[in-house]
């Protein structure tokens, strides 16, 4: 049974209206005691040698470690683990109140790789010293560092591999795997022209994040860039993704339902058969060999994301991680809480126990290679590819930005807008966004 906190132990008096997160997710209240926030920390402060006390740790159920997990650590260091489980809806908004009354939430905390500028400009996280060996082995690092900084560590991979049916493939008379996103496009057609699949591009296009998630992705593979040096869009690169998105709502390749259902909706359709190809997250991997998800197993490919000529020499990640917050008291220990839960040996542990796909390559690899990840396929070589398609690491209006986009997006798919139209909305918010930064 996971070790839960009844109660929050911090004094907030102040409430803070923030814009909404990437989640749209409505906070839950807080809990709180009547101390004053002027009164002193209650919690047991960790020895001098960062060995002892107690630290909190808020995340969401999929990151919290077991109860034989969390004694093994406080067995090693002295730390004990005082979890509270918070729906991940909720842990940005309760960050933010909490941080904006100078409280600390808790001394780790989930930090979504969407949640880092923001963070990193508001002054709440503390910067974490991670080895050379471990950033060369970690590529999604990246995404949780700000002008040099580390902010966060990720402890669960998810980047964006390609998914198509085999069997739908050699039904329709096609030999080989797709290898640009034109070869995807002519193969959709096939399939839908010779009644084997009639809406074969699983496509997100309604108005939520994966939505703008998904563009920011296929024209960083299609294009090798998203945003220019200065963080506005890149014209030539986000155009001509949209157009392509358009060419496949208008030829009718992507199912209506995507326009309006919810992003995983669209990507579980290469689950039932419905759809043929698919770019989406690392655990559609395991998925594709769950029976009680997957309709059409041993049908279903992972392989490397198409590019323009040839397949693209990188793919986005959408990782989250641990920090630790500003605020805390405990900060030798929190870190120290990471460093062990980050570890290869954890990695491997929470592969077993939370389903958490690693963020180290070497961890990644060695489960690949032993078969405790089945059907791999391209999953490995994909992750080697990994890089962050913010010049200057994830803005802090992030939130804002890809708002515009999903909404301008979606109204290219209910024909209210062409893609020119669209880019033009979606160009001006972002622009006015970097000019206010």
């Amino acid at each position: 049974m996971k070790k839960k906190i009844l109660s929050m132990f911090l004094g907030i008096s102040m409430v803070v209206s923030m814009a909404a997160g990437c989640s749209g997710g409505n906070a839950s209240e807080d809990k709180a005691t009547d101390a004053s926030t002027d009164a002193p920390n209650t919690e047991t402060a960790p020895e001098e040698s960062g060995e002892g006390g107690s630290i909190t740790l808020m995340a969401p159920d999929w990151a919290i470690p077991t109860e034989e997990q969390l004694a093994e650590f406080k067995d090693e260091t002295g730390i004990e683990v005082v979890v509270n489980e918070v729906g991940w809806d909720d842990i940005r908004d309760k960050m933010v109140t909490a941080a904006a009354g100078g409280q600390a939430v808790a001394d780790v905390v989930e930090v979504d790789w969407s949640w880092v500028g923001e963070f990193y400009a508001a002054d709440w996280l503390e910067p974490l010293d991670v080895s050379d060996e471990v950033k060369a082995d970690m590529p999604t690092l990246e995404t949780f560092t700000k002008d040099g900084k580390v902010l966060a560590v990720p402890y669960a991979n998810d980047y964006r591999l390609s998914y198509y049916n085999t069997k739908q493939y050699e039904d329709a008379g096609i030999k080989d795997e797709p290898q640009t996103w034109e070869e995807v496009y002519e193969n959709c057609k096939t399939l839908k022209q010779k009644g084997v699949c009639d809406y074969p591009f699983a496509l997100p296009l309604n108005a939520e994040e994966k939505t703008s998630t998904y563009l920011m992705w296929l024209a960083y593979t299609m294009n090798g860039v998203v945003f220019n040096d200065d963080g506005t869009l890149s014209k030539d690169s986000v155009l001509a993704a949209l157009q392509y998105e358009e060419k496949l709502i208008k030829d009718e390749l992507v199912d209506p339902a995507d326009k309006t259902s919810s992003g995983m909706d669209a990507y579980k359709r290469i689950l039932s058969g419905s759809a043929n190809f698919l770019t989406g997250p690392t655990s559609f991997v395991s998925k594709s060999t769950n029976e009680e998800e997957c309709s059409v197993i041993g049908q279903i490919q992972p392989i490397l994301v198409p590019g323009k000529d040839a397949k693209a020499t990188v793919t986005m990640a959408l990782p989250e991680g641990l920090g630790v917050t500003k605020f805390s008291e405990n900060k030798d220990a929190a870190k120290k809480f990471i460093e062990w839960y980050t570890s290869a040996d954890m990695q491997e542990k929470l592969n077993a126990s939370n389903t958490a796909i690693p963020t180290l390559n070497s961890v990644l690899k060695k489960l690949i290679d032993n078969g405790t990840i089945q059907n791999a396929g391209a999953m490995m070589e994909e992750a080697e590819l990994i890089v962050s398609p913010f010049p200057g690491g994830v803005p802090s209006y992030y939130a804002e930005m890809s708002n515009a986009m999903y909404n301008a997006i979606n109204k290219m798919a209910l024909g209210e807008m062409n893609a020119e139209e669209a880019y033009a909305e979606m160009e001006k918010k972002v622009a006015e966004l970097v000019k206010a930064e």
